[in-house]
């Protein structure tokens, strides 16, 4: 006898700082994009409280179904709730596919879920893609971040992974969409958590994020040393612009953490990414698979950055930056 069971891919709802961290939207679109295939449903799952704005939120994004506990209790995140909470709600509903955004609630999130339902769990995925039967593949870096592997959980259920911010496109708001919600009381008998919140400040964010920029200059350990790696901070606010850097750059201490852009940073989709001293070592260049128009400087005409680019400029990076900064500033000036 066939199984009429509907199928369904969870995305956790992450919503503490919504208008700059994109990724449930992210991890939206791509299960939408999955369940295709699979004739899944798309399910959001959000614990909080006055949660309404980011039920029609997902909804507009493409959620199929909400599930919403709303309870003063759940106002700030805490991880011993929350998984108590997820683990009731997958043990009932048994959803086939749970994803979850690779932040830091995240990180420390999913790992013990995964626990609790004796299931497996690919982290800091950079890939998705489900076989007609609903196997998930999970890409994840391995080995140090110098591979790739595809993951598979083939035995146990849900299949989980997280993925980093920006890996994915969120679909556009469509104020038209309708989903079916869900809204649950609070369990009862719930554990006492063991750690209580004291008290929050929200750290101050940048404006734009490195993730969202339309321009990006990125610049590798070809570009020689620190001084002349912070020349690329000229050219990017020329072009209104942010920075990024390789992992030898930011272990370097030549830029900080937040502009690591690869397997191990961030995942970037500007529509111009100049690309300064990089080689394009896999660890880098599978951040950049959104990148619109490539314009690549090296010394080296076969170094795989080259081979990328749009453009390749074959010459020395400082010499070649200078005459960018050099030129730009005189169109501005006339």
């Amino acid at each position: 006898m066939m199984n009429s069971r509907q199928k369904s891919i969870w995305v956790f709802g992450d919503y503490r700082n919504y208008f700059q961290n994109r990724v449930t939207l992210q991890l939206i679109s791509r299960a939408v994009d999955l369940s295709r295939i699979i004739s899944a449903e798309v399910c959001a799952v959000i614990l909080g409280h006055e949660i309404d704005e980011y039920i029609m939120e997902y909804t507009a994004h493409g959620a199929d179904r909400i599930i919403a506990v709303d309870d003063p209790v759940l106002k700030n995140y805490n991880t011993e709730l929350y998984v108590t909470l997820m683990e009731a709600l997958v043990k009932e509903r048994d959803p086939d596919i749970v994803l979850i955004g690779a932040t830091d609630f995240g990180r420390e999130f999913a790992p013990r879920m995964a626990k609790r339902l004796k299931t497996g769990l690919s982290a800091d995925c950079v890939g998705l893609d489900v076989e007609a039967d609903g196997l998930l593949i999970q890409t994840a870096p391995s080995f140090g971040g110098n591979m790739l592997a595809e993951i598979v959980t083939s035995r146990h259920r849900p299949q989980m992974a997280t993925i980093r911010p920006g890996t994915f496109k969120e679909i556009p708001h469509n104020y038209e969409r309708r989903s079916l919600v869900e809204k649950l009381p609070l369990m009862k008998n719930l554990p006492r958590p063991r750690i209580r919140l004291v008290e929050y400040e929200r750290s101050v964010e940048k404006e734009h994020t490195i993730e969202n920029a339309a321009v990006i200059v990125c610049g590798g350990r070809g570009m020689g040393n620190k001084k002349k790696f912070k020349k690329l901070n000229d050219l990017a606010k020329l072009l209104n612009g942010d920075v990024g850097a390789t992992r030898p750059v930011v272990y370097a201490g030549w830029a900080d953490h937040d502009a690591l852009v690869g397997q191990a940073g961030k995942h970037i989709k500007p529509k111009i990414l100049f690309s300064f001293g990089i080689s394009g070592a896999i660890q880098h260049t599978a951040g950049l698979g959104e990148a619109d128009f490539i314009i690549a400087v090296n010394k080296n005409p076969q170094a795989t950055m080259m081979k990328m680019a749009d453009v390749a400029i074959v010459g020395d990076t400082s010499d070649v930056l200078h005459t960018l900064i050099k030129e730009l500033r005189k169109r501005i000036r006339d």
